[in-house]
């Protein structure tokens, strides 16, 4: 394959087809503003350019420019931030061994990266099924970090394989929970179902934070993780059988539509109006939803509407299938476009009766009992996140 150019810093100075080896004396020329270099494991990387854009400051680049800063650049980043600006390498240090990056996939050292558990401290919460858990997921979801990262920054909707392979190893139903399992054959790694708790679950929410493509993940499951909880607790045996193993395999997407343009999530006091048709047999649904995670790739929509009279008391939750009355647009967030993040409008939507999850104007215990599950998987993602 063609080589990659050098930055016209580097190019103008040396021929590289010539020498990408370097010595000590000069790297210790390239140590200042504009012109600046640094060694980690062996190989000289020009941060130049990067150095203005450095998180921690140009300041605190710029102090160790023209030395060899491994022991530093560990103490700070993990693996993966390496592998990320692997466009800024330029060549070798001459008389130092180039030492192989970690695998991202492996367990780190670099302080604070892990949760105590995983950097030598006891914990009495987790066991050998959890350590061989995190790593059995973190080796899953790699396979699918050059997905992420493309569809963080082109806005590409998580793709229809990468689901169904989540869903076919079992990881899809680790983020609900042992409601869950009966429509799964599988946990990652082979784990047992009855040794399965919420350390386990927690750890999936940790790992998936891991890739580090917010509006992807939010794609890749977070409509799920909060859009079908509600059906597996409360809706009918054949809504939850007909539901259940689709979205858990992977094969068709959900998401939770309550949050509408007038009120936020003011949940007692929402808008969208479901009424009976004459013969009984169905809802007719009219209303608009706003800023759905994951409302653009979904065919199922797990809805608030109010059934009754004002309050929380009308409110009664449906499950909404894409079809004749029902569109979504996307609606443009700070993060990628890759969440799905939609505007949903029902117009006459027809819904079956069955559709009903829970009983008729009890909708709001419903969502209210969800969002038990939904903060605490947002506490878990975010704490890993950081």
């Amino acid at each position: 394959p063609p080589q990659a150019q050098p930055p016209p810093s580097v190019a103008k100075r040396f021929d590289f087809n010539m020498a990408t080896s370097f010595t000590k004396d000069e790297l210790q020329k390239h140590s200042v503003k504009g012109d600046a270099w640094v060694v980690v494991n062996g190989e000289v990387y020009d941060v130049s350019k990067f150095a203005p854009m450095h998180p921690g400051g140009e300041l605190m680049l710029l102090e160790h420019a023209g030395k060899d800063v491994s022991d530093e650049f560990w103490s700070y980043h993990a693996y993966e931030v390496l592998k990320k600006y692997a466009r800024l390498k330029i060549g070798t240090l001459e008389g130092v061994k180039v030492q192989s990056i970690p695998d991202s996939s492996d367990i780190s050292t670099v302080p604070f990266a892990e949760p105590s558990a995983w950097m030598g401290w006891e914990s009495p919460y987790y066991n050998e099924t959890h350590k061989k858990f995190r790593l059995d997921v973190r080796h899953l979801l790699e396979e699918f970090r050059e997905e992420a990262e493309n569809g963080e920054t082109t806005g590409k909707a998580p793709s229809q394989q990468l689901m169904e392979r989540l869903g076919s190893e079992g990881f899809l139903a680790c983020r609900i929970g042992k409601t869950a399992f009966p429509y799964i054959d599988k946990l990652p790694g082979g784990l047992d179902m009855k040794a399965f708790d919420y350390f386990h679950e927690a750890i999936a929410h940790e790992e998936i934070a891991h890739l580090a493509t917010p509006g992807f993940l939010a794609g890749m499951g977070e409509g799920m993780v909060i859009g079908l909880p509600p059906v597996l607790q409360f809706g009918s045996d054949a809504l939850k059988q007909k539901v259940g193993a689709d979205v858990l395999r992977g094969q068709k997407r959900i998401c939770l539509a309550i949050t509408e343009p007038n009120g936020g999530s003011d949940v007692a006091n929402l808008l969208t109006r479901a009424e009976k048709t004459p013969d009984g047999k169905f809802y007719k649904v009219t209303g608009t939803k706003k800023w759905i995670t994951g409302g653009l790739e979904s065919e199922y929509f797990t809805t608030a509407v109010r059934t009754g009279g004002p309050g929380q008391n009308g409110v009664s939750m449906l499950l909404i299938e894409r079809g004749p009355g029902v569109e979504t647009q996307y609606i443009p967030t700070s993060y990628s476009k890759a969440a799905g993040t939609a505007y949903v409008t029902f117009e006459n939507a027809l819904v079956p009766v069955e559709n009903l999850i829970g009983m008729e104007n009890m909708g709001f215990l419903c969502i209210m009992y969800n969002f038990n599950h939904e903060r605490w998987f947002i506490i878990a993602y975010m704490l890993a996140a950081t």
